[in-house]
């Protein structure tokens, strides 16, 4: 699987962004999804999963109620909708595919490539 991050951008702080993940290959539907971030200076650190139906997600604490991740299997393609943007949400986002349930960096077998998100206070 190979995965193509898009949807990152310059925002103000309160504002939303919609980041897409778009995979390749044919068996999209059999893998879990996930969305890590990573801020300057910090390690990599989960924000968001999704399981290959898209039944079930879970997220960080740091996003829960603000961020929804959501997928659709025709498209091949999986969503994070971030509202209410914080300064401290700036990172480069990562999308991320498994076999197994995200919970993770070591979870997951596939990366994209990183979207910058920048929120401006």
């Amino acid at each position: 699987v190979q995965l193509q991050a898009s949807g990152g951008g310059l925002v103000q702080a309160g504002g939303s962004l919609r980041l897409s993940c778009a995979a390749s290959g044919r068996t999209f539907s059999n893998y879990h999804m996930g969305w890590f971030r990573q801020a300057p200076g910090k390690e990599r650190e989960f924000v968001a999963r999704i399981s290959p139906s898209g039944s079930t997600t879970y997220y960080a604490d740091s996003v829960e109620g603000r961020f929804t991740i959501s997928r659709d299997n025709a498209k091949k393609t999986v969503y994070l909708q971030m509202n209410s943007l914080k300064p401290e949400d700036t990172a480069v986002y990562y999308c991320a595919a498994g076999l197994f349930v995200i919970t993770s960096v070591r979870d997951s077998n596939y990366w994209g490539q990183g979207t910058l998100v920048t929120v401006s206070s």
